[in-house]
């Protein structure tokens, strides 16, 4: 997925119903409804704190609940209306041992079980929450709300399966509920059932203007190879609420099938709005690498790494990006060399910082340093052919043709469908007079070039996919 969407499966989480008891008689009478046990003035003293909570006066329901409860120890009305009364207040601690006893005094009662699992579920206990609410469900399976805070527990605990049985029971006891439609479509969702979520997010009152079930649909429909659909839902949720998550959410859509136009205007508009986000900025720096816009991507890429010098992913991509294979150079590609001094055993960042030396005119000095990090990645990674490849460049660049090969061979043998190789291996061998090698090496290298050719869009592809995997 491109986002947690467990906090917008709990929207009712801050407001987890408890059902409160209706009068009990059995508080002034024995078990079989005839002889009082209690004296009158308790059940009136209970009558009176039920009123008082039904009122909004939870102080003097609570005052006189707790001289009940000292006067009548083990009552489970007493027990249960306590708990309650503390948990109206946002007391959970106070409120848990109440309804503790409560559930334990009538263990056959679905309400008593119920409102233990919520104040549970309220205090982030998720699985003795679960334990509670599935008897409450067992007791009473058309209890809507029970349902619903056993479907937001199951999620808690990462059982969409579970979370869905209990969401769609919810639902089918209230079908015109637009959260419990989008609860169940989403843990249909996280249990890969995105057929039947698509079926029952379609069913969803007021489904269009929702900016969550426009995402979770843009979500369903990529896993469902409806792409179009899918960035017409992410467009539809980023214009609903153009929220920084709606407008990345957009745009790495948008890249994961390489249309880069689009999302570098979407980005673009996205770290307008939200400048701060680094993310917005890495997938608009990507945008413009898909593209081939080079000199805009290698800033974005280069203000990113000096806000966060020690971020292996930004210099990663910077370093792929002034690497690419183009006419002309860009100074912000310097900011390599220095990750790669300070990151000796990062031996592709130190390929890359000597690759962007010698992609540009370069004096002796320069060609030094590029020697120093081709040297610190060879003594990290001696089986990295890229390496290998640009030292023979770069003895080539300094006219050293005999010299160069030996790197060069080796990095033909360590990756021989390297193309680039192949061409400066032909280049040594026909300066030192080795023609028919030279031709043999120039027909690998056209062999090659087009197997790599072939390879850009999975290149492409495992970049983009850094982009998604971002926090």
């Amino acid at each position: 997925m491109l986002r947690s969407k467990l906090a917008a499966c709990l929207v009712l989480c801050g407001s987890i119903g408890l059902t409160v008891l209706a009068v009990r008689s059995s508080l002034a009478q024995d078990t079989q409804g005839q002889t009082p046990v209690i004296a009158s003035r308790d059940a009136q003293a209970f009558q009176r704190a039920q009123d008082a909570m039904q009122r909004g006066d939870l102080a003097q329901a609570r005052t006189l609940l707790l001289g009940l409860h000292a006067r009548l120890p083990g009552n489970f009305e007493v027990d249960e209306l306590l708990g309650l009364v503390y948990a109206s207040e946002n007391n959970l601690k106070q409120a848990l041992p109440p309804l503790r006893a409560a559930a334990e005094e009538r263990p056959d009662s679905n309400v008593a079980r119920a409102n233990l699992g919520a104040t549970l579920l309220k205090m982030h206990r998720a699985s003795e929450a679960a334990r509670e609410l599935h008897i409450a469900v067992q007791l009473e399976p058309n209890d809507a709300s029970t349902q619903e805070n056993l479907g937001q527990a199951e999620m808690l605990l990462h059982h969409p399966a579970q979370a869905a049985k209990a969401f769609g029971a919810a639902l089918a006891l209230n079908p015109g509920n637009a959260d419990l439609a989008y609860n169940d479509a989403l843990a249909l969702f996280e249990n890969q059932s995105y057929a039947q979520a698509r079926e029952v997010l379609a069913r969803m009152p007021g489904v269009k203007l929702s900016a969550s079930a426009q995402s979770l649909y843009g979500d369903i429909d990529e896993k469902l190879g409806r792409y179009k659909q899918a960035a017409q839902h992410d467009l539809n949720a980023a214009q609903l609420e153009p929220s920084e998550t709606n407008i990345y959410v957009l745009g790495v859509e948008l890249l994961r099938h390489w249309t880069f136009g689009p999302a570098i205007q979407a980005l673009s508009a996205g770290v307008k709005k939200y400048p701060d986000s680094r993310r917005m900025r890495l997938g608009l720096g990507i945008a413009y690498y898909g593209n081939g816009n080079y000199d805009h991507a290698i800033p974005i890429l280069a203000d990113l790494l000096a806000e966060a010098p020690g971020n292996v992913l930004y210099a990663d991509l910077l370093g792929r990006t002034c690497t690419v294979l183009t006419e002309g150079n860009h100074p912000r590609c310097a900011t390599l060399v220095q990750f790669a001094l300070r990151h000796p055993q990062n031996a592709m960042l130190a390929t890359y910082a000597a690759t962007s030396i010698l992609h540009q005119p370069s004096s002796p000095r320069q060609l030094k340093v590029a020697k120093q990090m081709l040297q610190q990645a060879i003594a990290a990674r001696p089986k990295l052919a890229q390496a290998r490849l640009e030292m023979g460049v770069l003895l080539q660049t300094e006219s050293k043709w005999a010299e160069s090969v030996g790197p060069l061979e080796t990095a033909i043998r360590l990756q021989p469908d390297l193309a680039q190789a192949h061409y400066r291996l032909a280049l040594a061998y026909s300066h030192l007079g080795r023609h028919t090698e030279a031709q043999r090496q120039i027909a690998l290298d056209r062999e090659y070039s087009k197997s790599q050719q072939q390879n850009l869009n999975a290149r492409m592809q495992e970049i983009t996919t850094l982009v998604v995997k971002m926090e």
